[in-house]
């Protein structure tokens, strides 16, 4: 199962940087495919920082939940340490997807000659940054509450990271619409940004749990040969 978990992410790191990466620009600007304007702007998003940190974000954390729920060795091990990096690597990804979240809001609700909430809040890629890892670590504790004493935590938290991704989607793709029909400069970039977060941590979601259910049918498969 090992190698599967390893098969898996690969892929879902292929399908972040070659697919999902050139979707969140193409959704956002208004180059096409086709022209060279377009590779000349992705070629610069793949080196910025703002851009390799979230995508580096969920490719951890999308090992790391698989890899927690795959290898059945680390049953014998201290609990509380693994329900504490779950907590901690779900946390990352939930405060991405209330980032996401708020960004469609606002441009939404705001029009460009506006004072945006984004910019007295989130002005500057530090201040992102900053409070990104302010929700990184109110999730961390919110979720490290919950689940401390559960059984199955990885799988509630991977659950709740598929439900946190649909309801982003719901905000982020009419607030796209929205800013689409008003023909505004900057706004597209962060309702673009919000829904790829969604589809990367959506699809994020599906490896961990489809590998619970095929634990489980294997452990229920030992079960009975051991009866």
């Amino acid at each position: 199962m090992r190698r599967w978990g390893i098969v898996i992410s690969l892929v879902y790191a292929v399908i972040v940087v070659a697919l999902l990466v050139p979707f969140a620009l193409f959704i956002a600007g208004d180059e096409t495919p086709w022209a060279a304007s377009f590779y000349r702007e992705l070629a610069e998003g793949y080196r910025d920082w703002v851009v390799l940190i979230p995508v580096a974000a969920v490719i951890a954390g999308q090992a790391v939940l698989l890899f927690l729920s795959v290898d059945i060795s680390h049953q014998r091990l201290k609990p509380k340490a693994h329900i504490a990096t779950t907590c901690v690597t779900a946390a990352l990804l939930f405060g991405m997807l209330c980032i996401g979240a708020i960004f469609c809001i606002d441009a939404a609700f705001n029009a460009d000659s506006n004072n945006r909430f984004m910019d007295w809040l989130l002005g500057t890629r530090g201040s992102v940054l900053l409070f990104w890892m302010f929700l990184w670590a109110f999730w961390a504790l919110v979720f490290y509450l919950f689940y401390r004493n559960s059984s199955n935590a990885t799988s509630q938290i991977v659950k709740w990271l598929l439900r946190g991704s649909v309801l982003e989607l719901l905000i982020a793709v009419p607030s796209h619409v929205i800013v689409r029909r008003r023909h505004e400069c900057c706004a597209p970039i962060f309702t673009g940004l919000g829904i790829t977060a969604g589809i990367a941590i959506m699809l994020l979601s599906f490896g961990p749990s489809v590998f619970f259910l095929y634990k489980k049918r294997l452990n229920v498969r030992a079960t009975r040969k051991s009866d």
